[in-house]
């Protein structure tokens, strides 16, 4: 009787044996970039374009600086659209120490965070309050994630040579 291994339950990995990026990382990274989001977002909109972006954002400075930290988020994504294509080669050092830029966006994140707490002036408010939530999550996620320590690793510094038969 024969027996054949079934790795269809592991569900990370893509048709080539490459590890998939996590779909927590594009969230968190969405989440990082949500002030380009909510700019993209006010673009679809007729009338007052700017009517979208007050709501998020009250304080116009508020704004431009999340839209100056969610610029590394969207050189991160940039990165990890690289990786699963496996080019160009000189991205593969940054790509690997990837969870420390996710450490600094996190850190300017808080920063900012506090920033817009001082314009509240402490006052609770419940975006406010789901941010300090989603920073906290995330940096557990980046200490405790197996996955995406094996993913950052995953990028071999060389591809290997089709065999020619």
């Amino acid at each position: 009787m024969e027996t054949y291994l079934n790795f269809s339950h592991i569900t990370w990995l893509d048709d080539k044996g490459h590890i998939k990026p996590p779909i927590f990382l594009y969230a968190l990274l969405a989440y990082l970039a949500r002030g380009w989001c909510i700019f993209i977002a006010s673009l679809t909109q007729m009338g007052d374009r700017s009517e979208l972006v007050r709501i998020f954002y009250p304080e116009k400075s508020d704004f431009l600086l999340a839209l100056g930290a969610g610029l590394g988020a969207v050189l991160i994504y940039l990165v990890v659209i690289a990786e699963r294509r496996r080019s160009p080669q000189w991205l593969r050092p940054i790509f690997v120490h990837l969870k420390w830029g996710l450490w600094l966006l996190l850190m300017i994140d808080g920063v900012l965070l506090g920033q817009r707490l001082i314009h509240g002036q402490f006052l609770f408010h419940w975006s406010l309050a789901l941010d300090a939530l989603i920073l906290f999550w995330s940096g557990i996620y980046l200490i405790k994630s197996k996955r995406l320590s094996y993913y950052l690793r995953d990028w071999p510094k060389e591809e290997p040579k089709e065999l020619q038969p």
